[in-house]
């Protein structure tokens, strides 16, 4: 009876062993960083689509994992500083958004994994050495690469009359020049003029500003890095200005822009909680194909298009996933 007994208690505890273990495991709490070049006010939508992907793959904040952010607040020359703060900590996982602050991030380490989002080619911009073999520490979701000529042709279908633009870009960020020279071809290929601006500091859009209300163009873009921490300014200009404009977020046009067209932020962060979710359970940054956005969105202010007496056709208005009144 005693060999039985112990046989049966042997048996039981090789059962519950993994179970164990398994529950060890998941007793773990994972330190994310989350690094950006904007504002906390601006950018929290971005953290907030991450929280929610990370809860929808089973993630606990404050259970199994936390997220530790620093913001930029649209100065530049603060990503490296705030990239070393984080590895300090440390963490176990990078989540850059944006081009400026991911690659801030990789010169910052080249152990711990970083996996960025909202970035424009980045293979042309030197975080990964090509999509489906990034190698080292980094791997994300990158834009759709036609994304900025599509809206500069989406803005000529809501304005047929557009023949000049101004695109405000930093020349500072390849990511910037980049969407800047895909503009560039699209716009020859419209027929249209594209004058483009170079943003390098804040105070260089008082001269900017100046410079596009003198010479009249028929509409406006931005690319999107750290010009995003200026939405209020930007916006402004744009209304006194009377200037039909694309904007890089949808957060514009819900503050007043006419437009957005783009990849679809949620989408994005989704993808980019399955890398870290994959990561942090063993795989290697490098290994993992950098993804594409798959999924875009249409905003458009119809109470700015009337101030604009701008009439968005119709066929615009059935492909737009969000309308505001």
């Amino acid at each position: 009876m005693r060999l039985i007994g112990l046989a049966v208690v042997l048996g039981i505890s090789l059962v519950l062993a993994p179970l164990v273990a398994d529950t060890q495991e998941t007793g773990k709490v994972y330190r994310i960083g989350y690094l950006s070049v904007t504002t906390a006010a601006n950018g929290l939508s971005n953290l907030e689509a991450l929280r929610h992907g990370l809860r929808g793959l089973g993630y606990v904040e404050g259970k199994n994992f936390t997220i530790e952010a620093r913001w930029a607040d649209g100065r530049v020359e603060r990503l490296p500083r705030l990239a070393d703060e984080l590895i300090r900590l440390p963490v176990n996982l990078l989540c850059t958004a944006g081009g400026q602050a991911s690659r801030a991030a990789k010169q910052a380490t080249a152990t711990i994994p970083i996996v960025f989002a909202n970035v424009a080619f980045p293979d042309q911009i030197g975080l990964v050495v090509s999509y489906p073999r990034p190698g080292g520490n980094v791997t994300g979701v990158s834009f759709i690469d036609d994304e900025y000529g599509k809206r500069l042709e989406l803005l000529r279908e809501v304005h047929p009359k557009l023949s000049r633009v101004a695109l405000i870009y930093n020349a500072d960020n390849p990511g910037s020049v980049s969407a800047f020279q895909e503009t560039q071809r699209w716009a020859a290929a419209l027929s249209i003029k594209l004058e483009p601006h170079e943003f390098r500091r804040p105070s260089d859009l008082d001269h900017i500003f100046d410079t596009i209300a003198r010479k009249r163009p028929d509409g406006l873009m931005t690319t999107a890095d750290a010009l995003i921490s200026h939405r209020t300014r930007l916006l402004d200009f744009a209304t006194k200005n009377r200037l039909p404009s694309m904007f890089p977020a949808r957060e514009f046009v819900a503050a007043g822009g006419l437009i957005f067209y783009g990849s679809s932020i949620p989408d994005i962060f989704q993808k980019v909680a399955v890398y870290a979710d994959k990561i942090l359970k063993g795989a290697k940054p490098g290994d993992l194909p950098v993804e594409r956005a798959t999924k875009l969105e249409l905003v458009i202010n119809m109470k700015t298009a009337k101030a604009l007496g701008l009439t968005i056709p119709q066929s615009v208005l059935l492909r737009a996933d969000q309308v505001i009144e």
